[in-house]
């Protein structure tokens, strides 16, 4: 067997065994490999997580935003060993009794009515993708810029998200329009002048497109990791009926979004509209076991009785993954964690409004439950962003670094920094979060060193 080969240069004998094994022999997500300087995740509880030398750090960015139970949960611990003992794999054409105990569970907390299995969110949107062109019969699909929907060739185009530009042309028939960025409008309008133009946008582009040619318009419930872009209220009940008018499918991607992160089972519930696929990875085990679904409306999964399903992955349906998802999910009910996510939310919301109010490089606050982005500015008048789109900028790179020190994990990108904890954090854990960012805030205020101007 040959000998592997270490990182150009040789070994860090200075690094920590477990961190050089990682560095020397594996290949980190979104790197460059030479720059990649991870944390040694030794255990972790609840809200909190340790490295290799017992620094604690609290988790404000659930990891990916998936470990929303909070990490090792006995309750999930339980149903993962439990179902390991029963049945540790079968194929995904036989029937196991997890799978279909989360299929039902899932089409009673959606209102749809199926459930194809993935192992994550890409996966999902693949699929989706896929479905929607086989039961309409057309090609194209309607996504917006600010979007991710995933790092899979199909998935990464149809994200907007700069992610996709090294991996272009990508897969053919993907038209994107804008989002409902109501911060930096796209099209010029304020909340008093609006007309819901990044709805009726979307219809020009329909029709300059070709109704007849549109499978699905595809979004995320609140765009994520492209700046938690929160719609204004009628905005889904316009975009429902727009697809309604043009017999276009509406999937809802709720990867991030989805399952009480918002404080309801989904994103799109909070405006009362049903889409007609919905996609779903991340809470919907919280982290625990990988897995993603693909849940479709009745009329969709009609179509397959009679029609071929092409689609099929090795471990879709995998029994463990399915008995920790129907696991996580009785515990949103049985610990109320909604109603949790609500009354903290609101806590949150006061917090980060008097962040806007009180510091000059806060240019904009958006959140919904535990999901929330502050958006941060050189100057609140001309809205200059603190780092470039797809950059980022000293300021940015000290107030990351700041938090790491204060031992607080917390998702930085552009110019916006997230604040997603587990849901079951506390409101102590939660201020204690809050108060180091104030910190850092105060940091960049010292860096930019321009006088608080009052909001619009």
């Amino acid at each position: 067997m040959p000998t592997p080969v270490p990182t150009p240069g040789g070994p860090d004998d200075s690094l920590d065994p477990v961190v050089r094994d990682n560095r020397d022999y594996t290949l980190f997500s979104w790197s460059v490999q030479s720059t990649s300087n991870p944390i040694h995740m030794a255990g972790a509880q609840g809200c909190w997580f340790w490295d290799g030398d017992g620094n604690r750090y609290l988790d404000f960015s659930s990891q990916l935003i998936n470990i929303n139970v909070g990490h090792q949960h006995p309750k999930m611990l339980e149903a993962i060993k439990k179902q390991v003992d029963e049945l540790c794999f079968a194929g995904p054409s036989f029937a196991t009794g997890p799978r279909g105990q989360l299929g039902r569970k899932l089409a009673e907390v959606t209102g749809l009515a199926k459930s194809f299995y993935t192992l994550g969110g890409a996966e999902a949107n693949e699929n989706a993708m896929k479905i929607a062109r086989l039961v309409t019969g057309r090609d194209k699909i309607i996504t917006r810029y600010r979007s991710y929907h995933g790092a899979t060739m199909g998935a990464m185009t149809a994200s907007g998200d700069p992610r996709r530009w090294p991996v272009e042309p990508g897969v053919p028939n993907i038209v994107r329009v804008f989002d409902p960025y109501c911060y930096r409008c796209p099209f010029g309008k304020t909340p008093d002048s609006c007309g819901r133009e990044c709805v009726t946008h979307i219809e020009e582009v329909i029709q300059m497109e070709g109704p007849h040619n549109i499978a699905a318009i595809m979004v995320e419930g609140i765009t994520g990791s492209n700046g938690l872009l929160v719609p204004p209220d009628d905005y889904y009940p316009r975009l429902r009926a727009l697809c309604d008018k043009y017999g276009i499918l509406l999937i809802d991607d709720e990867v991030m979004s989805g399952f009480g992160r918002t404080g309801k089972w989904l994103a799109t519930q909070h405006y009362g509209i049903k889409p007609d696929i919905v996609t779903c990875a991340k809470g919907l085990t919280s982290g625990y076991m990988p897995l993603g679904a693909v849940v479709v409306s009745q009329h969709i999964a009609d179509y397959f009785e009679k029609n071929m399903l092409w689609g099929g992955l090795t471990y879709s349906g995998h029994p463990v993954s399915c008995a920790a998802a129907v696991a996580n999910l009785n515990i949103y009910e049985e610990e109320r964690i909604f109603e949790h996510v609500l009354e903290l939310g609101a806590h949150l919301e006061e917090r980060l409004l008097a962040m806007k109010h009180k510091y000059a490089c806060v240019g904009d606050v958006r959140m919904k439950g535990l999901f929330s982005v502050l958006e941060l500015v050189r100057d609140k008048a001309t809205k200059e962003p603190l780092a470039p789109f797809n950059g980022t900028s000293p300021e940015m790179q000290k107030l990351a670094v700041h938090l790491k020190s204060q031992r607080l994990y917390a998702f930085s990108r552009f110019n916006m920094l997230w604040v997603c904890p587990p849901l079951v954090i506390t409101r102590d854990e939660l201020d204690f979060g809050l108060d180091i960012i104030e910190g850092a805030l105060a940091l960049v205020d010292d860096l930019i060193a321009v006088p608080v101007a009052a909001d619009d």
